[in-house]
């Protein structure tokens, strides 16, 4: 046990287990060290982060690197106030790009401009295109000498074990730092500089400005400030640098801003971080729970080999039940977006646990809606972003496919033939406004399309889907289609569908009960601030993507779709999934209670026969939805009174009024629709094997026959 003392003080505070023993346990700033101090360790050659190595780490197109220090030292000969510690059990990020740091707990010695303050030298944060007063990215001093530095407060006594750093995200300059002092305080006047032996300690920085670079610390330092001073810089560029830090905050029962900040979580779930094989083994375990509502099936492999695992959640798994409407949930498309994965197969943890416990609410959903959760669309992505850990990946280490496709806009992309057909007058003539064909060109084998990308299109043609919610990270906001702008040669411009209003109330109903989306106090995750929007935004506005998930979703199948980003970091450390489970838990619920919001019903023949493929039409809303096989469906609406008609290939069209109400619930509208007189005709000869006669050459056989009769 590794306990410091105030030489003739009664108190002690012991390292490992953190605990606060005893008071007069300081001296000055700084903790004291035993008389006997132990002797740093050398600091290792600067080496790559090994895959069995996983560090407390995140992503970029390569993998992040980790060290301990070079072994440069300063002159000097001052005593080294450290503690010993074990740094492989680590200690997780503070929270600088959690954002769980505010940017009142940044602070710079200059900066080049506001857009290039402290606030901004987060890990991870994106400049955008571009690259103004108010976002850019990092801080950048505001002279390039020795005398610069930024520091964090913590705001309590913290075990400082390392520092992580990129350097500045620009698509035009280079900037980063080589090479850096690390120094800690608990008054942020008295500062003690980090040793290596007699001297201070130089920490080596980045050689580029994305990859990640870890450096721990020979041994934790505890104090409430710690501040990172630039001893070198790209030749070429200027003192700019993102950061995140390594630390263990320690017990303080009298801290009153961390406890009125602390969240908890009272679920019993995993909460972990699971790679492919722990992944099949909860979804495994949580089939073993509850056999009766779940169901686990794959729809196709990755690239490598890897199945695409799904696991259903309903009453009678394994089968559509006529009036039982069809949802999903989607995660991990881009393979380094782990957040939403870890969501995922918590919900279906939560679900199976709520449901044995008899949770009214869970029950009604499980028994009246059929679930699918598909928690790994990219498994190979995963995997590559998993081996480089939660810090040091950078920002898109893992995010497309093995075959270097990004699957969230590998789709047909349907919006410009519905809009060209429009253009020609042709809707819906010769195309329709709905289910619209994918193109010949994208269904060849030729075609740059990810077999992720066709296994998804596969299952959502076969599944009548109603709603299905994608979730992805680094940012937080719902984005609702279209996500592809009309206008030639423009980025970003509003896009809506025409069922923009049940889009947007979809988007608001998860945002408005997710715990932050919709905080007009928090701190905007990169550079756009969703907050006039109440934390949704539509697809297109942002930015212009061809080919989505979106898109294709609305245009190709019944399903409406939208992209839930549920988080800044796109892949939080471990300690923080309990907060983001609570942050997210209710507005994962809520989405999917959405799928019986506005109209549902079968429509049938006169013998009771539900009929597949007829067109469901809305008055006033240019897009139609289809029955499903056994003739039921689902149309998603407002509250409101609507004109709904009915029609079939060989039936004649009904018409009927249907009222939406504002309790949860759709509204039973069925449909009973009677052949033509022209497909009842054809129905009779069938029957008896024969071909309908014209009547003008029956007449002439008729008389025929009478004249052979007289003779």
């Amino acid at each position: 046990m590794s306990k410091w003392r105030r030489p003739g003080g009664c108190g002690h505070i012991d390292l490992e287990s953190g605990e606060l023993l005893g008071p007069g346990d300081y001296l000055g700033s700084i903790y004291m060290p035993p008389k006997k101090a132990t002797k740093p360790k050398k600091a290792p050659k600067r080496d790559k982060l090994a895959p069995e190595t996983r560090p407390p780490g995140k992503n970029s197109n390569r993998k992040g690197v980790r060290t301990k220090s070079s072994e440069k030292a300063a002159n000097g000969d001052h005593s080294v106030p450290v503690a010993r510690g074990d740094v492989s059990k680590g200690c997780p990020p503070l929270g600088l790009e959690t954002l769980k740091i505010t940017d009142f707990q940044l602070h710079a010695s200059t900066s080049k401009r506001y857009g290039l303050g402290a606030h901004r030298g987060r890990l991870n944060i994106q400049a955008g295109i571009n690259e103004n007063d108010f976002y850019d990215g990092a801080w950048c001093a505001g002279r390039n000498d020795l005398h610069q530095w930024i520091e964090v407060d913590a705001r309590r006594l913290t075990k400082f074990t390392g520092v992580i750093t990129q350097g500045r995200n620009s698509l035009w300059l280079s900037d980063w730092v080589t090479s850096y002092k690390v120094m800690v305080s608990n008054d942020s006047h008295t500062w003690v500089t980090v040793k290596n032996g007699s001297g201070d300690m130089i920490f080596e920085g980045n050689s580029e400005k994305e990859i990640p670079v870890l450096n721990e610390l020979p041994v934790p330092m505890v104090a409430r400030y710690i501040r990172i001073n630039p001893r070198s810089w790209f030749d070429n560029g200027s003192i700019c640098m993102r950061m995140e830090i390594l630390g263990c905050p320690l017990p303080d029962p009298n801290n009153y801003y961390h406890r009125r900040n602390e969240m908890t979580t009272t679920d019993d779930l995993d909460f972990k971080h699971h790679n492919y094989k722990e992944m099949r083994q909860l979804m495994k375990v949580v089939n073993e729970m509850c056999p009766n509502i779940t169901r686990i099936y794959n729809i196709g492999k990755s690239h490598q080999g890897l199945k695409l695992y799904a696991v259903e959640i309903s009453d009678h798994p394994g089968e559509h039940e006529v009036g039982e409407p069809e949802f999903h949930y989607i995660a991990g498309a881009h393979g380094n977006e782990v957040l939403g994965r870890e969501l995922t197969l918590l919900l279906m943890q939560f679900l199976c646990q709520e449901y044995l416990a008899r949770n009214a609410r869970i029950v009604h959903l499980v028994e009246e809606t059929r679930i699918h959760i598909l928690p790994s669309l990219n498994p190979d992505g995963y995997e590559k972003a998993y081996e480089g850990g939660s810090e040091l990946g950078g920002w898109s280490l893992g995010r497309w496919t093995h075959d270097g496709i990004d699957i969230n806009n590998n789709f047909p992309d349907l919006n410009t033939l519905l809009w060209e057909a429009e253009d020609r007058q042709n809707i819906p003539r010769k195309v329709p406004n709905h289910y619209i064909a994918i193109p010949e060109w994208f269904l060849s084998e030729n075609a740059t399309v990810a077999v992720e990308t066709r296994a998804v299109i596969a299952w959502m043609e076969k599944i009548p889907f109603v709603l299905g919610g994608n979730l992805q990270g680094g940012e937080l906001v719902v984005a609702y289609p279209y996500d592809m702008v009309r206008s030639l040669w423009k980025t970003q411009e509003p896009s809506p569908t025409p069922d923009d209003h049940v889009f947007r109330w979809l988007a608001y109903s998860y945002a408005s009960t997710h715990r932050l989306m919709t905080d007009a106090r928090r701190r905007v995750c990169h550079t756009e601030d969703f907050q006039k929007e109440d934390g949704t935004v539509n697809g297109a506005s942002w930015h212009t993507v061809a080919g989505s998930l979106n898109d294709f979703s609305y245009l190709h199948t019944n399903c409406f779709e939208l992209s839930i980003y549920v988080g800044c970091d796109k892949y939080p450390h471990e300690s923080e999934l309990p907060e983001e489970w609570e942050n997210n838990r209710e507005s994962l619920i809520v989405f999917m209670e959405q799928v019986h919001r506005g109209i549902k019903g079968v429509v049938r023949d006169f013998h009771g026969k539900g009929i597949p493929n007829a067109i469901i039409s809305v008055e006033g809303v240019n897009h139609d939805i289809r029955t499903a096989s056994d003739g039921d469906y689902w149309r998603l609406l407002n509250p409101g009174e609507y004109v709904v008609t009915v029609k079939a290939e060989g039936f004649t069209s009904s018409t009927k009024n249907c009222m939406v109400g504002y309790d949860m619930g759709a509204t039973q509208c069925d449909f009973t629709l009677s052949k033509t007189n022209l497909a009842r005709i054809r129905e009779i000869m069938e029957k008896f094997g024969k071909q309908p006669i014209s009547l003008p050459v029956r007449r002439v056989k008729l008389r025929g026959r009478k004249r052979r009769q007289r003779g």
